[in-house]
């Protein structure tokens, strides 16, 4: 939107309610593993910090915290809207080498934020029904 880099942390120290979604009015993908890796580096530039397991709440159940969908959709409570993809590690070289390397979960879900894209994405759940699968 050509209106700055987003604050994350300042946003955060007062108490704004933040989700991370896509855009393409304001992005370039509607891959939410493309905003993941976009939103790592403006917090980066911005002089800030974000971790993958921050990243990835963000995409999830934070976002529904700030639609105050958080009742309703953003993980896997029982009585939940099943609303998910399901996702692969890795599924090129470049990406199989990184996963090969990686000792917890919070380094691999790093290195899936920043190598991953809709090629990860193996199929799409909305209210429980399967609504995308690659090919």
């Amino acid at each position: 939107m050509g209106s700055g880099l987003f604050n994350l942390a300042r946003a955060q120290n007062h108490h704004i309610r933040v989700g991370l979604g896509t855009d393409i009015g304001a992005g370039t993908s509607f891959c939410q593993l493309d905003s993941l890796s976009e939103a790592y580096k403006v917090t980066q530039l911005a002089g800030g910090t974000l971790s993958a397991f921050m990243g990835f709440y963000l995409a999830t159940l934070g976002g529904a915290v700030a639609l105050s969908l958080d009742t309703q959709v953003g993980n896997f409570t029982a009585g939940k809207t099943a609303d998910f993809t399901v996702i692969d590690w890795y599924t090129d070289e470049i990406q199989r080498l990184r996963m090969d390397n990686t000792n917890t979960l919070e380094d691999r879900l790093f290195a899936l934020m920043i190598l991953g894209g809709k090629q990860n994405i193996r199929e799409t759940y909305i209210a429980g029904e399967k609504q995308y699968q690659r090919a």
